[in-house]
């Protein structure tokens, strides 16, 4: 199974989301063709109610550890209620490009 759809099902069992985007960028990344290791989430839960930030992504870490461990190098989540998703328009926000490696650019 790839690692892209092992995210989505254990967030989608464990925070029963009312919308999930798992997006592997790490093609924006010096990394090979079909790397598996950047990842963008947004999770919409009720379950993060009440939940400061930094406890809403300690429990994403949680049940990714596995992942972080074998294989992951970055991930970037955003994390909100339905309420904050409504708030924002469902609008998820934008990944800078990578600057670091070999996609920086050679003028530099």
């Amino acid at each position: 199974m790839s690692m892209q759809k092992t995210i989505e099902e254990k967030l989608l069992d464990a925070l029963a989301p009312s919308y999930l985007e798992v997006v592997n960028e790490s093609y924006k990344h010096s990394v090979p063709p079909g790397s598996e290791s950047h990842f963008k989430l947004l999770v919409v839960s009720q379950l993060f109610a009440g939940q400061r930030l930094v406890a809403r992504h300690q429990r994403i870490n949680g049940l990714l550890k596995d992942e972080l461990a074998s294989g992951i190098h970055a991930l970037s989540m955003e994390t909100l209620t339905d309420e904050e998703w409504q708030a924002r328009d469902r609008q998820a926000r934008e990944t800078p490009d990578c600057l670091g490696g070999g996609k920086r650019g050679a003028s530099a």
